[in-house]
């Protein structure tokens, strides 16, 4: 289902070429990235947070991971991970599914600055084997986001 409604929104759009179906992506970014034919750093992880109850999701570059002491900076929370039974009532997607595209008008989303290095990056696609390929600045306008962050470590502006 939660491929169906990414597949709608970006046809929506005149994208829905965009979103593609692939026989397997595999289960980390390494997987992922070797499947697309890209490096790991241009796969995007939406990761999915619980702030005060509500789901949020944070963007970033496939060489990123969250940087608890930035995270709580910027939020003024700790980071605490939607537990996995409970990701999809809060984002509308599986977890290894989850994207910024056809979720809840609830579900605020920010993209973190990791990303800002590449021109192209490839998203998760409403399911595990499924990819949306976007420019930034497409993803900026799609993802509709709250801001960009600086939340995350282990990316290097050269990756």
């Amino acid at each position: 289902m939660s491929y169906e409604a990414v597949k709608k929104f970006f046809e929506e759009k005149n994208l829905g070429d965009r979103v593609v179906v692939r026989d397997h992506i595999g289960d980390t970014v390494e997987h992922a990235a070797e499947a697309i034919g890209c490096k790991p750093e241009h796969i995007v992880k939406t990761m999915s947070f619980l702030q005060d109850g509500k789901a949020v999701l944070i963007c970033m570059a496939g060489d990123a991971k969250v940087d608890n002491p930035k995270y709580k900076a910027m939020f003024h929370q700790k980071a605490v991970m939607i537990p996995g039974e409970q990701v999809e009532r809060l984002t509308g997607h599986v977890p290894g599914a989850v994207c910024p595209f056809a979720i809840p008008a609830d579900v605020d989303v920010y993209l973190d600055v990791s990303l800002k290095r590449f021109e192209v990056i490839y998203t998760a696609g409403g399911s595990l084997n499924s990819t949306v390929k976007l420019s930034l600045p497409e993803l900026e306008k799609y993802a509709n986001p709250v801001s960009w962050v600086d939340v995350c470590k282990g990316w290097y502006v050269n990756g």
